[in-house]
């Protein structure tokens, strides 16, 4: 009889360590990520900075994180990039950017100020809504429909594309 209760005394011993290791564990592993890419003033949020120069207006715009944007980052990296664009469906600006960078396309429905990469190769400013499969860029900050509509204006436009610093 002995047996049996020291037997059972350990089983219960055991499975009450076992179980406050458990808790011990998985209250000391959890892991929270905390995206950091919102914060102001960090280096990193400042890498993800576009300068929009359209005559003597300039825009920031924020990019969005994917292999479109860092293929474009790279293509600027060393100098500026101009555009020429041209109206299209009376809700953007579009130009071919001269090459063609990866495509993360999904279907969208824009709003004024999204930059969105079509096709691959064709850089895009809207200014009104439309919906689409392509890949967004990223976004003009504290822009309005009819602040793009002033700067950008009727017919061709040309644009110069940078990295802020």
């Amino acid at each position: 009889m002995k047996r049996i209760f020291r037997f059972t005394l350990a089983v219960l011993s055991l499975l009450m360590v076992t179980s406050c290791n458990q808790n011990k564990n998985s209250s000391s592993s959890s892991i929270v990520t905390i995206n950091t890419s919102s914060y102001s003033g960090d280096k990193e949020n400042e890498m993800n900075k576009l300068k929009i120069e359209v005559g003597n207006s300039e825009f920031i715009a924020t990019l969005v994180d994917n292999s479109s944007t860092r293929a474009l980052k790279e293509l600027l990296k060393d100098k500026p990039l101009t555009i020429k664009m041209s109206d299209y469906g009376d809700f953007e600006k579009v130009g071919s950017l001269g090459t063609n960078l990866p495509r993360n396309d999904e279907n969208i429905t824009t709003s004024a100020g999204d930059l969105i990469l079509y096709q691959g190769n064709q850089f895009s400013i809207y200014y009104r809504t439309n919906t689409w499969t392509f890949t967004r860029l990223g976004k003009i900050e504290n822009v309005t429909e009819e602040d793009l509509l002033k700067v950008l204006g009727e017919g061709d436009v040309t644009v110069t594309l940078s990295l802020t610093k």
